[in-house]
Formats: structure tokens, sequence, C-alpha cells
């Protein structure tokens, strides 16, 4: 197959293929992420109603999800109807010359469509399939419909959040999704250094509890060599002080982290105290973390002193690491946020220049970058079907009127 790629997309990945299938964030975040480093990423939809994402978000402006453009961005939108024998067969013959499967189905369905690992190594034994999931793709729970709440739930992830006082909470964001496709991207990554030493493929197992699980630091192993349980802390982590957001005279939060001695001893200076920094109950790491509750008072008092746009000059003068608690508005005009373009513009055909946040990590050499919105249901039929699949007009049509193929690319 010719590739039919943007030339505006640039990046390390531009040399590869991802047949994207699979809806919402697990899989879809993993494909942006590839997307964003140049990847060639088609989006295989279902013809007429296309990834639910596209109905997602709480503000809709024209009645378009704000959210659809950010995870689909720089992707390729096709309709196709895996769950027919004949939209089977079209999507291997895509995966005839991929580099790249991902899904995020409940286990089993691509199996039960023909299009289990087995089956499409056979068509590309250089094929990476990446499979999301809530429990992997084995063990008891696998079949178990799992999303993304489950698995930071089960990861230990829920527990440890919020308000001692209150029942487990959640974050903002759904980061059980985005950590179980970082995971997946990560190990995409590993899969593909591997298939060009040996030229074989294999699978890319994600399981979001797993995902989750494998950030929660110590937690497994306090448990099990001390019977300790961690719990609800808030905004502090118990023993590690000062670390904590502080009031300031005009009723905003700093963030202030001088938990090492040397940054508490300058954080005394700061603050004009500084004998703190010798005082038995603050000297070193482990009386402060003893003193923690009374510390943090001390030095709430200090900051409700000043401003916020006086504490944090005052406290960068020092060398203290401090943290505004930052929402979109701050985040749109800070200078660092300009100065490094972590915020870019992407034009879009209904909202005009949209604002997103931009492609992480750096690269130095081969930088990704964002150069399209996510793409219309099925505007890119024409390009994959005629281009990849070489299909005629006359066949289009009549896989369209079968419901095989949609009609979003006329």
């Amino acid at each position: 197959m010719t590739a039919i790629r943007d030339p505006r997309l640039s990046g390390p990945l531009t040399d590869l293929r991802v047949i994207e299938m699979g809806q919402l964030l697990a899989g879809p975040f993993c494909g942006q992420l590839m997307a964003d480093f140049g990847a060639e990423v088609i989006k295989v939809e279902q013809p007429g109603s296309g990834d639910p994402m596209r109905q997602w978000g709480r503000e809709k402006p024209h009645g378009k999800s704000l959210w659809w453009p950010v995870i689909a961005r720089n992707k390729k939108s096709v309709e196709i109807n895996a769950r027919e024998p004949e939209g089977q067969e079209m999507i291997r013959e895509l995966v005839r010359d991929a580099d790249i499967l991902l899904e995020n189905f409940r286990p089993g369905t691509m199996e039960k469509w023909g299009l289990g690992y087995e089956e499409l190594s056979k068509i590309n034994p250089r094929l990476i399939m990446i499979r999301v999931s809530g429990y992997g793709q084995s063990g008891p729970y696998s079949r178990n419909a799992g999303y993304g709440a489950i698995g930071e739930a089960m990861g230990g992830l829920r527990y440890v959040v919020g308000d001692p006082s209150t029942p487990p909470s959640r974050m903002g964001i759904s980061i059980g999704d985005t950590l179980a496709a970082t995971f997946a991207c990560l190990g995409g990554m590993m899969a593909l250094h591997n298939m060009h030493r040996t030229g074989h493929g294999q699978v890319v197992d994600s399981a979001i509890y797993e995902a989750v699980l494998n950030v929660m630091e110590s937690l497994i192993t306090e448990y099990d060599k001390a019977d300790f349980i961690r719990e609800r802390t808030g905004a502090i982590l118990p023993n590690v002080a000062p670390s904590n957001v502080y009031p300031t005279k005009d009723e905003k939060f700093v963030l202030i982290a001088a938990n090492q001695d040397t940054v508490f001893s300058r954080l005394a200076g700061a603050m004009g105290r500084e004998e703190l920094a010798s005082d038995e109950r603050y000297a070193t790491h482990s009386a402060r973390g003893k003193h923690q509750a009374e510390l943090d008072d001390l030095i709430a008092e200090w900051t409700r002193t000043m401003t916020a746009a006086e504490l944090g000059p005052l406290l960068d003068e020092h060398g203290v690491p401090r943290g505004d608690i930052y929402r979109a508005p701050e985040m749109l005009e800070d200078a660092h946020f300009k100065a490094r373009e972590a915020i870019v513009k992407v034009a879009h055909p209904v909202f005009g220049d949209l604002a997103m946040q931009n492609v992480a990590p750096r690269l130095s050499a081969t930088p990704g970058r964002v150069v399209s919105a996510g793409p219309e249901l099925g505007e890119h039929n024409d390009d994959v079907f005629k281009g990849l699949l070489k299909l005629d007009d006359a066949r289009i049509a009549e896989l369209a009127e079968r419901g095989i193929v949609g009609r979003g690319g006329q």
C-alpha cells in the first residue's frame, strides 16, 4: 500500500502506520500520543455514529464536543463496520501494511470478529497489537467490563485520594484511562524496537488496574513488610514537611515544597526566621515530619501576610520551590507557558482557533507537533478506501448502501 501521509506531520514516528480501533479514552489517548509524534493513525469508526467521544464533554458550543478535537488530533477517520464480515476483511487489508493495530474493546471481541492476533499475525508477522482493557487479556476478571474508574479503584488510587474525613475521592480527570494508554504507548515502542531486531511483532497487553498499580510507589511493599496501609491525607504526604498549599492575603493558595533540609533553610530565610532551620523541632526531615501540623500553621500564618503576587517572587528569590494553583485562565496567561508554547492554537472548521495542550515530551531533533484537530466522521474515507484499499466508486457505493462503510467522506 502507498502511504497517504499528511506532510505537515513531524516527529520520529512519521514512518509508522497505526490502525486505531476502539473508542472513548484508554485506546484513543495512546493513538493521540503516537499521532502527536508523526505516526499516520487511521481511526476506524462505526459508520454513521463513530466514537462516542464525539458527543462527550460538559461544554458543547455549536452542539459539538470540545474533547474530541484533542483526543483525535492529527488522526484520520474512516467508517468501517467491524461487526460485518466484509468490514472485517477491509481491516485485514489495512493491517497487511500496518505497523501497529490499537484496540480497547472487551477481551474476546476482536477474536469474535476474526481479528485476533493469531489471525492478524499470519497476515503481517511484523504487526504489533496494542490491547488496552480494564483487567488485561487473561485472568478471571478479563472478560468483565472495566472502565478507568474501576481500574483506579482496584489499582489503589481511589482509596488514597481525597480528605481523610470524606469517602474515597477521584481526580478531576480520567487518570486511569490515560495511564493505561501511556503504558500502552510505551509498550508499543518497546515492541517496535524488538520487532526491528527480530522481525516479529507481539501483543502489548495494558490493563488499566495494572497501570494504576504501577504508579502507587511503595504502597504494596509497605503493607507486605510493615503492615502499613496508606490512608487519605488531603493536601499533604504525612512526614514530608513542609509541602502543602498555603493561603495568601488575597485568598489564593500557593503550593510550597521545602521539605529538603537545605531548601527549608532557604524558606526560613525568606520568612525572616533563620532560627527555624536550627530549631530541633524543624532542623531535620524526620523532625519536621513529627511536627508537620504546627509547622504548616506557622508557615500559613506568614503567607497570609502577603498576596500571591508578593509571595511568589520572594520565594523565587530565595530558591524555594513554589507554584500557584492554576486553572485554565492562568495557564493561558502565564509567561512561561507562552515562552515554551505549552499551549497551541489549532484551526477548526467550526470553532475557529482552538487552544489545547501541546505535544510532550519535547525532542530536540525530531519534535512532534499538532497540525489538525479531531477529524469529521469519515473525513478520510476516500483517501483510505481509494488510496490504500484501491476500491472504486461503484464498490464504495455498494458497501455504503449495505452499511459496511460510511458516507462521511462524500
